[in-house]
Parts: C-alpha cells; sequence; structure tokens
C-alpha cells in the first residue's frame, strides 16, 4: 500500500531528476571504459518503485542513545536488531533497495540494506563512513562464523605500560661492574633465541596444519559473490586508521582482510565514487585516499571529497581570477536532501534489540545466545556455551550474564562441576561472588565465598569451606585479625529426637592470625593464637623481633570445667609453658600470666560464638540465594512507568483523581444550588421543605447580591461627585492666584471626573434595568431543575 508512504517515496523533484540525468551519464561513461566489469549500484528502487540515487538513501542520524555514539554500538545494534536476507541470486546486485525507516520496521533486509543503516548511524555520530559496494569470501556472505572465536572468548590485548627510566643524577653511585664472561652471555642469548625461533616456528607449523584442516571447502562462486559493508577512514573520531566493518555481524576487519575480495564502488551521503585500482589481491594493496583521481573517479565535482589540486606545471594554463573562481563552483551540482524519512528507534525497540528479543549465534566450538532485557523472567540476557569439539555436542562450559536482578547476580559459570555467581554490591550481607559445586549446593560443603570487605563491619573479604574446616580471610580490622582457620571434628551419633537446627559441628581447634601492632613490643604483641579445644590447650605465638631469627611462645594448659569457673580459677605451675628468645629479659610475673590466661579463656569462647555466628550466616545465604532463585524477581527503576506497576497504577490513579477534582470544580462552578446543597450536607433526595427552602435561600441571595451590587455602584457615584463638587468649590476661592499649569491640571481633573461619573451613572441605570431580568431568569432555572421537583406542586 504506497498510500501510507510520503509524496517523497512516490516521486521525484526537479532536482532528483537532475541528479539521476548525472547517474546515467556517469553510467555510460563507465561502461564504456570499463566493458569487463559488473554494472554499478547506483539508481535501484525504492518502496514505491521509483529510481532513486543511492547516495540520497543515506540520511545520517544521531540517536539519543549513548551507545549509539561510538561505532562499536552501532555495529551491534545493527547486526543485532536486524534479521539476515541473502541475496538471490548472490552474484548479482539487487534491484531495489529500501529506505532505512522501512528496513527498521520490518527487521529485515540484506547486506546493502544493513550496511545503509549502519553508515547512516555512523555518520550521524560524527565518523567519515561509507558503504561499500563489492566482493566477499561465502562465509562472510552467509554469515557463517563457525569457525571465527567467539569475541567474548578472545583475550583482551592488555597495554604494557613501560616503567619510567630514573632520571640521570650528577651525583648518583655507580653500578658494580658485571664480572660474568661477555663471550658466554652472548652464546647463551644465542641460545635462547634459537630454541624461541625453534619453539615458534612448531608453533606455526601447528596452527597451519590446524587452518588447512578447517579450511572450508571450495566455493565454486568465489570472488563472484557481491557484498556490501561500510568503511571507516581515519581522521575523523579520533579513528587512526581505515578499517571494515562488517554489518551482518557488527565485526571490525583491516583492509588487508583476506575475507574481502574486491571493490566495485564506495558513496557517502555527499558524494559517490568508482574505484579504478586493481583487486586481484584482495583489498590489502588498496588505498582509499579517495581525492586520488587517479585511483578513484569521483560523480559530483562540487564534493568537498572531490576537490583536486591542479599540478605546479599546469597551474599558468589553469589561471583565472578569483570571480571565475566562484562562477565555476556555483555551476557544480550539490547532492540533494535525503528522500528517506527520519530513524526513529524507540526506547522499547531498542531495548528489545534483537527480533522476538532474541538470537543464537554458532562460534568455533561455541554458542551465543542474547536475550532482551526483562524478556526472561530472570534477567538472563546474555549465555556463552563452550565446546570442546567443532559439532557443538560435548559441553565444557557454559557462563551466563544477568541484568536488573534484585539480588544483585551478574554472572553464573558452570565449568567442572562447579558453579560460580558474581554479584555486584548492595546485597544484604555483602556477598561479591560464591563458588560452589552443583552437585551438592548445601551448607558444610566445599565452597568459597568472597565479600565486599569495605561494606562489612568485621571486614570479612573471604571465607573458604570444607566438611572438616572454614578459614576465614580478613582486612584492616581493629584487632590486626587477618585469619580465622577452624578445624571440626566428627559428629558422634546420638539417639535423640531430632531437631530443627541440627546438631552442630564439634570444633577441634581454631586458629587465630594477627598482623604487627607497631604500638605494643614484638614479645607481647600476639602473632598467632591457637585454641585446641579437644585438648584443653592454648598456644600463644608472639611477633618476632627483628634482630631474632624465632619468636617467643607460651601454652596454657586449662583445668577440666575452665570456662564453668570464670575468675575462680585456681592457679598452678604446671599450667604454662613458656619459650622465651631472650635469656636475659625479665621473666614474667605469675600474676600476668594468669591474668592473660583468664583472658585468652574469654577470647576463646568469643571465637567459637564467632564460629557458630559464621555458620549461620552461611545458611542464612544459603537459604536467602534458594529463595531467590525461586522468585527470580527483578528490579525496575522507578523511572521506567512502563514497566514499573506500582508507578503506573499510581500515575493512574492521580490522574483519574484530578480528572475528577476538575469536574467537580466545573460542576461546582456552573451549579448555582452547590454552595446551598453544600449547607445541607449534599443529601441524595430533597424533600419538600428542603426544596423550598434551596429556591428561597438561592433568590434571597441573588436579591441581595443585586442590592449590594447596586449599592457599591451608587456608592462610587455619590464619592466622584463629592469630590467634583469639593474640587470645584477649592478652585473657585483660589482661582485668582492659580497659575496657567494648575488650571490645566483642574480642566483635565474635571474631565476625567465627568467621564467616571457618566460611566457610573450608565452602569447604575443598566444594573437597575437588568436586576428583575436576572431575578426571573434564576426563577425559571429552579422551577426547571430536577433536583427541586418537589414543590413544583406548588407552584403549578
Amino acid at each position: 500500500d504506497y498510500s501510507e508512504y510520503p509524496e517523497s517515496y512516490k516521486e521525484n523533484t526537479n532536482k532528483e531528476k537532475l541528479i539521476l540525468a548525472y547517474v546515467e551519464n556517469y553510467r555510460r561513461q563507465y561502461v564504456h571504459l570499463f566493458r569487463d566489469r559488473k554494472p554499478l549500484f547506483l539508481n535501484p528502487l525504492n518502496e514505491c518503485g521509483i529510481e532513486k540515487f543511492v547516495c540520497t538513501t543515506l540520511r545520517p542520524t544521531l540517536l539519543s542513545y549513548k551507545e549509539l555514539y561510538h561505532w562499536q554500538g552501532c555495529a551491534e545494534f545493527t547486526a543485532d536488531y536486524l534479521t539476515m536476507k541473502q541475496l538471490e541470486p548472490p552474484q548479482e546486485l539487487p534491484l531495489c533497495l529500501l529506505s532505512p525507516s522501512t528496513i527498521l520496521k520490518r527487521q529485515l533486509g540484506n547486506c546493502f540494506d544493513f550496511s545503509n543503516i549502519l553508515c547512516s548511524l555512523l555518520l550521524g555520530a560524527g565518523y567519515d563512513a561509507y558503504v561499500v559496494s563489492g566482493y566477499a569470501t561465502k562465509e562472510i556472505c552467509l554469515t557463517d562464523e563457525s569457525r571465527q572465536i567467539c569475541p567474548l572468548l578472545q583475550p583482551k590485548e592488555e597495554v604494557k605500560k613501560e616503567a619510567a627510566k630514573p632520571e640521570p643524577r650528577k651525583y648518583s653511585v655507580k653500578p658494580p661492574r658485571d664480572l660474568r664472561s661477555k663471550f658466554i652471555i652472548k652464546m647463551e642469548a644465542r641460545k635462547k633465541k634459537e630454541e624461541e625461533e625453534e619453539e615458534k616456528k612448531k608453533q606455526q607449523e601447528e596452527e597451519d596444519k590446524i587452518a588447512e584442516l578447517e579450511k572450508p571447502p571450495p566455493d565454486p562462486l568465489y570472488g563472484l559473490r557481491i557484498h556490501a559493508w561500510v568503511l571507516v577512514r581515519g581522521g575523523k573520531r579520533e579513528v587512526p586508521e581505515d578499517f571494515f566493518i562488517e554489518p551482518f555481524t557488527g565485526r571490525s576487519y583491516p583492509p588487508s582482510s583476506t575475507s574481502f575480495l574486491g571493490i566495485e564502488s564506495v558513496w557517502n551521503h555527499t558524494n559517490y565514487w568508482a574505484n579504478m585500482q586493481n583487486c586481484a589481491s584482495g583489498c590489502k594493496d588498496m588505498s582509499f585516499d579517495l581525492m586520488d583521481t587517479e585511483k578513484w573517479e569521483f560523480m559530483l565535482a562540487g564534493s568537498d571529497q572531490s576537490q583536486i589540486e591542479i599540478p605546479d606545471a599546469e597551474e599558468e594554463l589553469y589561471d583565472m581570477d578569483d570571480d571565475e573562481k566562484e562562477n565555476e563552483d556555483e555551476k557544480h551540482l550539490d547532492m540533494p536532501a535525503s528522500w528517506v524519512l527520519p530513524i526513529l528507534v524507540t526506547k522499547n525497540q531498542y531495548e528489545m534489540r534483537c527480533p522476538q528479543g532474541k538470537k543464537t549465534i554458532l562460534y568455533k566450538k561455541a554458542k551465543l545466545e542474547k536475550y532482551a532485557n526483562y524478556l526472561l523472567k530472570d534477567g538472563l540476557v546474555t549465555r556463552l556455551s563452550v565446546y570442546t569439539n567443532n559439532e557443538l555436542t560435548d559441553l565444557n562450559k557454559v557462563q551466563e550474564w544477568y541484568e536488573n536482578r534484585e539480588d544483585k547476580l551478574v554472572t553464573r559459570i558452570h565449568q567442572d562441576g562447579l558453579i560460580t555467581e558474581d554479584f555486584v554490591e548492595g546485597r544484604p550481607r555483602s556477598l561479591q561472588q560464591h563458588l560452589y559445586k552443583a552437585n551438592n549446593p548445601g551448607p558444610e560443603a566445599e565452597r568459597t565465598m568472597t565479600f565486599f570487605h569495605k561494606a562489612r563491619v568485621d571486614g570479612l573479604c573471604k571465607r573458604e569451606e570444607t566438611p572438616a574446616e572454614i578459614t576465614e580471610h580478613f582486612i584492616n580490622r581493629d584487632d590486626f585479625l587477618y585469619l580465622r582457620h577452624v578445624l571440626f571434628g566428627k559428629r558422634q551419633k546420638k539417639v535423640a529426637p531430632a531437631t530443627a537446627e541440627g546438631t552442630p559441628r564439634p570444633i577441634l581447634k581454631i586458629t587465630e592470625k594477627f598482623h604487627r601492632n607497631v604500638s605494643r613490643p614484638a614479645s607481647e604483641d600476639v602473632a598467632e593464637q591457637v585454641f585446641v579445644l579437644h585438648e584443653d590447650k592454648i598456644q600463644v605465638t608472639y611477633h618476632r623481633e627483628d634482630p631474632n631469627i624465632t619468636a617467643s611462645t607460651r601454652d596454657f594448659f586449662k583445668p577440666p570445667n575452665a570456662e564453668e569457673k570464670g575468675g575462680n580459677l585456681q592457679w598452678a605451675n604446671d599450667m604454662t609453658s613458656t619459650f622465651q628468645v631472650n635469656p636475659h629479659g625479665a621473666p614474667s610475673k605469675n600474676l600476668s600470666i594468669y591474668e592473660n590466661l583468664l583472658m585468652l579463656i574469654q577470647t576463646e569462647q568469643k571465637s567459637i560464638q564467632l564460629v557458630r555466628v559464621s555458620e549461620e550466616e552461611v545458611r542464612d545465604i544459603l537459604m536467602d540465594r534458594q529463595k531467590e532463585e525461586l522468585a527470580s524477581e527483578l528490579a525496575i527503576s522507578v523511572y521506567d512507568t512502563e514497566r514499573n506497576e506500582k508507578a503506573k497504577k499510581h500515575r493512574k490513579e492521580l490522574e483519574r483523581l484530578a480528572m475528577e477534582e476538575k469536574l467537580r470544580r466545573q460542576e461546582m462552578e456552573m451549579d448555582y444550588l452547590a454552595p446551598f446543597l453544600a449547607q445541607i450536607g449534599n443529601p441524595d433526595k430533597i424533600n419538600k421543605s428542603q426544596a423550598f427552602k434551596l429556591k428561597e435561600d438561592c433568590l434571597a441571595d441573588l436579591k441581595q447580591r443585586l442590592i449590594d451590587k447596586a449599592n457599591l455602584i451608587q456608592l462610587r457615584f455619590e464619592k466622584e461627585t463629592s469630590e467634583l463638587h469639593k474640587r470645584q468649590q477649592d478652585y473657585q476661592q483660589k482661582q485668582v492666584a492659580m497659575t496657567k499649569e494648575d488650571e490645566e491640571q483642574y480642566f483635565n481633573y474635571c474631565s476625567e471626573a465627568m467621564f467616571r461619573i457618566h460611566i457610573l451613572e450608565l452602569r447604575l441605570n443598566r444594573h437597575k434595568q437588568m436586576a428583575p431580568h436576572k431575578y426571573m431568569q434564576l426563577e425559571q432555572k429552579l422551577r426547571q431543575d430536577q433536583r427541586l421537583s418537589a414543590i413544583h406542586s406548588i407552584f403549578g
């Protein structure tokens, strides 16, 4: 149906007809010069069957999404949003080139449609971009990425920062002389270099062998498959060098890539260029300097890209005045305005990205699945499955990315029977990463939890757990604790009724390690304390002083039930054993040792409680994770009014109340009975006495307002008259002494006062005439008002 398209789609302007004549002349010259080359892609048909120049189909557009300000975001959006359609037949140019708005609406297009939209977005973002018409390999034309590595699996290039060389100082210590044999050093370096070259050679041979095995079968249409892609030239937007963008996949390629076999022409929204270079060896030796007329033939001479610098030897032959140059420039035909509708992408369309919100891409030994935000209930947006074979049957690893989850989960990795979950900040217990076995996700199993230690009061950064051990690591604690290791024993089997919490694991040993506290002497600063519970023993190791190679230790042997005795513990000399590094140091007194033992007993009980708290925290985290996985709630911003049902209902309720209030006020403004109905409570039914009283009150109120208005006008009339009379008397008394200016001022006042008095007199007379009519009109309305129908019989 052509009626839905604007006039620019269904007909050509005079300027477009003129440019089509230029195109036809350009085509004839090209065919005459290059009879053995294929025709150029110049003026295909649009949706309405009208010929349009390809340059006018481009429309530079910058959309209001920050990701589309960079070429990576534009390429990824184009590749994801549209569905690829092959050229039929693959060795011939398409007959039609649809507008970008139509392609975005249908979400289906060929390589020229993809390139047209991508180039429009890149031009709008400020890139020097061009659509390229040429030839490519079968894998590129059919979007076969089964022999390419997934971009998510490619190692990121790390920029190595060179260490800053220290500035030479005038007075610096010279380095010691190298006394090694220079001949031996040279021979070792040569041997190492030969080994590295041999290793590189073997690695290259292995890679060549694998590449030969994975080489695609020969293509009968090799070099004949027509394809379109985008060229981005260096210079603008800090692009260092030219590169290609494959629109089907959004990947970038250097011009030397073997995937692109030749170029026929390039164009943007200002001009069109035909390639004059030999493409026998592909695009690697091509020059993309479009101002070089020996390698590129432009169509419109007036374009900024086609300005030719005349050689010095011919300057005298073409010497002309400035006026003649300006006249010559004015004769050049510029490009007509784009005939296509503006490129618009709504927020919902942009977030949906892929057709129906999902897309699957097959790579070498990998499968990538993409989903739109909020499409799946669990918030999954990307899933990468890695396999060990090319047939994608032996699954090795699955990595999932999530967004907008209430539990702050962002990634989950399944590999080798282990599950690794990563979270962002904002969880109740500051969990950052959780690593556990897939077949045993419950408590008291092998797991590793990493926490955001800055968000926790205890400074816990990592907790490692096995069925028999728990190891906790801390950072930046006030008590200098950095490690706590707990060793558990086996539970004893008891015949007793089952409880909800179960029997806790018996603790055999607790080891706590501390950093150095420089405010205390090293011999008194505890480095490690070990509570051996099953032996009633406490081992304390102090920090080592700098000149010493060993540290002082002290062992305590607790009497039975020492925790119950508390401060009433009886001291004995065999309860402690001390190793003091400094033999000349003063030994500790029994009182201080006794107090130290009491303090350690209390510390042991606190450590046991902290261990039980850690076990309880693990169980709570696992319980929370189980509930979160069952609920899979997604976080919705308060600004997202489309998805936020609560905000949407609240907004609709406010709109409904505002509309009702507006209608009520309108009714009250027009309803003459509203104030009197409010006085009697707005009853649903009105009896005769109420109706009669409403009628009398309403008429009495109107009568009083008419009288008040008449009195007000009469008061103003009398005031103006009195003021004028007073000024006239004053004038009669002072007439002889008054100046000319005073007389003129008096006459002006009299004229204005007489005008005001006349107006007030007219208003008063009109009011006296209209007052009975207004009273009768209100009385007639009250008789016809259905709410006062109860008194109709009285006046019938």
